[in-house]
């Protein structure tokens, strides 16, 4: 299998009916066809390969869609609703496929139309359209058979036409479903060591591997270290010039460290095409090797350029982070790396940020690039960058490790609003809660996540809590 295999994320489909009504009611096998048909024709804009398998009216063909289903690999079902159905000719399906499944209960209109529906003559007519609106009906027989057999399943109540909500949360399931599916195919790097003594980013890898799925490839700094030497004149000319397109360079920073950044940048590029990397934590202290430490002390500019190029870089080798990073960067929200700063109570919000890499694609102007005699009240030295996340509505993830050993998917949604932040080369931001600063505070805390956490633009809590229920993970809201 090559490094770089991923499969396109596949999404299957089916409709149920009776097969005794079809001889019984003309015309209505035609008819709720051209339903599912209409999901179908949705389906294929939310970019995912949709696999149809029709109307199944008969256990028999429950058998065989189950099959097909579990052949093809689809990721996620969507079971439509049509009319009245045995569950015998659902359960086949699902319990083979062993995938999440959405029950889509979707009348065609918003309601029958009484004065027409009443004066058909024909009684048989009436009852046919009837079942043509009858998509209500079977619903609690297949969720009682699907709690019987310990299926999970979710539910969209709605219009098959002109209904907004039905459609949107169609479309945020299948978000859920790439995220989810981007997670089981990523390749995390994990470079370095934890930074002593920083016991809640401590991670159980084999944990992370078993809910997210994916492959956390262990990576020696002397391997970045190395590729640096190979880096060309001409390569890190290249680099420097997308530094003065990216960020806003001050004035007092010098050549030669806009030189090894440049330099290191390429051999960061290197290192994650060498290994075919989806994103990245990473941290050094160092013994006194020289190599490593040019490398370690310029890789901030270089690790915020991944960022912005979908490969999420988490400092402090905070394995947590860097997936919750990933689930925002994968939903298009950004993900950029965040702590707890100070709190101001006359404003009521939290500053946050941090030291490290940014995520240019969410900054509120350009990023300015500042040089650093210490990081974060750590020794170092070269080149760091301060920004702030863009105004207006923001997400905090946080993947939390539980005492019982499972994952949880904590968040708040808040906004990122103006006003004067710590000019001190790092990210730094004011966030304002719903709840209030201190009840926020209070509450995240009361969780138990790391002290880091990922933020970004836009409230997508609702397509977290898909993602949670796809991949069996806890969801928190805390406002």
């Amino acid at each position: 299998m090559e490094e770089n295999f991923k499969p396109r994320l596949k999404v299957g489909l089916f409709g149920i009916g009776l097969q005794a009504y079809w001889e019984q009611f003309e015309g209505l096998e035609q008819r709720l066809k051209g339903y599912v048909d209409v999901v179908a024709q949705r389906l294929q804009g939310y970019g995912a390969e949709i696999v149809n398998l029709g109307l199944v009216d008969t256990p028999e063909k429950a058998f065989e869609s189950g099959s097909r289903f579990r052949r093809e690999e689809v990721d996620l079902i969507f079971l439509y609703v049509t009319t009245y159905a045995l569950s015998s000719t659902v359960l086949p399906v699902v319990s083979r496929a062993k995938v999440p499944v959405i029950v889509l209960n979707l009348a065609p209109e918003a309601a029958i139309d009484y004065g027409t529906f009443n004066k058909m003559n024909d009684r048989t007519a009436m009852t046919g359209e009837w079942l043509a609106f009858c998509s209500a009906c079977p619903v609690p027989e297949i969720a009682s058979v699907f709690n019987r057999s310990n299926i999970p399943f979710y539910q969209i109540t709605g219009m098959l036409h002109n209904d907004p909500v039905v459609w949107n949360e169609v479309e945020e399931w299948i978000e859920a479903a790439k995220v989810a599916h981007t997670m089981y195919y990523n390749r995390l790097g994990v470079m370095g060591s934890y930074y002593n003594g920083m016991l809640d980013i401590y991670s159980n890898l084999t944990l992370h591997c078993a809910t997210f799925g994916g492959h956390i490839e262990i990576l020696e700094v002397d391997e970045l270290s190395g590729l640096r030497g190979e880096v060309t004149d001409e390569e890190t000319i290249e680099k420097t010039k997308a530094f003065h397109e990216v960020f806003d360079l001050q004035a007092d920073c010098p050549d030669d460290e806009l030189k090894r950044a440049a330099i290191t940048a390429v051999a960061l590029d290197k290192l994650v095409e060498k290994h075919k990397l989806g994103s990245l934590a990473y941290f050094h202290k160092g013994t006194g090797n020289p190599q490593n430490l040019d490398t370690m002390t310029s890789v901030i500019l270089g690790t915020s350029l991944l960022t912005a190029n979908h490969i999420p870089v988490a400092g402090e080798y905070e394995v947590k982070n860097a997936q919750a990073m990933k689930i925002m960067d994968s939903f298009g929200a950004g993900g950029s790396f965040t702590e707890y700063y100070a709190m101001d109570f006359n404003e009521d919000v939290v500053l946050m940020g941090h030291d490290g890499p940014c995520h240019p694609a969410i900054a509120e102007g350009k990023i300015k690039v500042k040089p650093l005699q210490v990081y974060h009240g750590k020794v170092g030295s070269g080149l760091s960058v301060e920004m702030s996340v863009q105004h207006g509505p923001v997400t905090l993830l946080s993947v939390v490790e539980t005492v019982d050993g499972k994952l949880q998917l904590l968040v708040a949604e808040a906004e990122s609003v103006a006003g004067p932040i710590l000019e001190i080369g790092n990210t730094n931001s004011r966030y304002k809660f719903p709840i209030g600063a201190r009840a926020f505070v209070e509450t995240w805390n009361s969780y138990g996540p790391a002290h880091h956490c990922a933020v970004g633009k836009g409230h997508i809590a609702s397509k977290i809590e898909k993602l949670g229920k796809l991949l069996g993970i806890q969801f928190i809201k805390v406002c």
